[in-house]
């Protein structure tokens, strides 16, 4: 019991993988043979939230390797790297609806339909620097190393057994090779992909990596920058809508966390802001997704309201008090203010705008401003312009400076 109540995180794991754990369809991943020997009934998950504290359950620890969970990750590395208007000459961003190795590509442009599907990330990897595969490799699994915090291996049996069965994904790179958007030659492009899909990684890692997308581009555990902000946000976008191939709408209205799965075994999901939760259990469904992953993480979010489009009931107004001093009517404004909150103070308090005193916003209590925000508060005294006599209608108070603009 006492370890429970220091970590009650971790008790509502535990509770949710033994609701789980009964669950014994689906079956391991058998078009790659090494992946056939994987014990199945091995069943972990862990939670890392943006401080950087990282709750775990069951198998937790136990490594397996990364497959396609490992997509979203080099998209984003190679957002970063080249930008984003770069990577989407060679990759879409759309939804396919179809299985994670079919033949997606636009007819247009020859373009795989997302980074998320077989295609999409052949491609993806084929634009990381350098020239030869183990040059491409090694970019990918630096920058896979930063998201997790610590050392990667590969596992080279697995790396082996997936080169020998890679026809298929050998065949899609030729495809967007013939239609202009691999960015080296086919081989270069699927072997590096093969061993990108090689690392070995655990539930925790997984958490880590997701709760580095939750955090805007930052390792919660390391403090180490891994990507933009921007690289952060497009990505969870495109997990949002793409990640669990053509399960993915399902899985938005059912779980509603973006979120990557991969044919070993591993889920990674993300909640903006908030956290990243990782799974671990080998037996897959129709669609390569863990049957018990899937489960652990829809329970997750109905018991404790994860889902992030949920609506949580009014946010606590940002307009603390109304004070006076003088003929000035002083608004003292509290908390994260962000656009809904700024509306609110701008809406609700304009009526207060007069020549007969000054009304100001007093920001002392505030603790962060939406960047769009700041604009539209640093606009405002000028806006509103000065009372007849001369003296401002409208002031800003911000002994923090809370509304600069980094």
């Amino acid at each position: 019991m006492a370890a429970d109540l220091r970590d009650p995180v971790r008790h509502a794991l535990d509770s949710v993988l033994e609701a789980v754990r009964e669950r014994t369809d689906g079956a391991v991943a058998s078009y790659i043979p090494e992946l056939a020997t994987v014990e199945p009934e091995q069943l972990g998950a862990a939670l890392a939230s943006t401080h950087g504290v990282v709750h775990e359950s069951g198998d937790a620890d136990a490594e397996f390797t990364i497959q396609s969970v490992s997509k979203p990750f080099v998209f984003a590395l190679a957002v970063d790297a080249l930008g984003i208007g770069e990577v989407t000459k060679h990759v879409g961003l759309e939804p396919s609806g179809e299985p994670f190795n079919a033949i997606s590509l636009e007819e247009s442009t020859g373009r795989p339909l997302n980074p998320m599907i077989n295609a999409g990330a052949i491609v993806t990897t084929s634009l990381m620097r350098g020239d030869t595969a183990a040059e491409k490799f090694d970019v990918v699994r630096a920058g896979l190393e930063r998201f997790a915090g610590r050392d990667l291996q590969v596992d080279e049996e697995v790396f082996s057994s997936e080169a020998s069965t890679g026809d298929r994904n050998r065949a899609l790179a030729y495809l967007t090779r013939s239609a202009g958007t691999l960015g080296s030659t086919a081989d270069v492009a699927t072997t590096a992909y093969f061993r990108q899909c090689s690392l070995t990684v655990n539930a925790r890692d997984l958490a880590i990596m997701a709760a580095t997308f939750a955090t805007g581009g930052v390792n919660p555990v390391t403090d180490e920058r891994v990507i933009s902000e921007n690289a952060a946000r497009w990505t969870t976008a495109v997990m949002t809508s793409c990640g669990m191939y053509d399960a993915s709408g399902d899985w938005l209205v059912r779980v509603g966390l973006p979120a990557k799965s991969g044919v070993g075994g591993g889920i990674a999901a993300v909640q903006p802001g908030q956290f990243g939760i990782g799974t671990f259990s080998p037996r897959l469904d129709e669609r390569g997704n863990s049957v018990r992953g899937v489960a652990t993480l829809e329970l997750l979010s109905e018991r404790h309201g994860l889902h992030m489009l949920q609506h949580h009931g009014a946010p606590l107004s940002p307009i603390a008090s109304l004070e006076r001093e003088g003929v000035d009517t002083v608004a003292m404004l509290r908390g994260e203010i962000m656009f809904a909150g700024a509306e609110e103070v701008l809406t609700r308090l304009s009526p207060l705008v007069s020549d007969d005193g000054c009304l100001v916003l007093d920001f002392s209590g505030v603790t962060r401003v939406g960047d769009g925000s700041k604009r539209v508060f640093a606009a405002a005294p000028e806006l509103v312009g000065k009372a007849p006599d001369g003296h401002d209608r409208v002031a800003v108070r911000d002994p923090e400076g809370v509304l600069s603009l980094d």
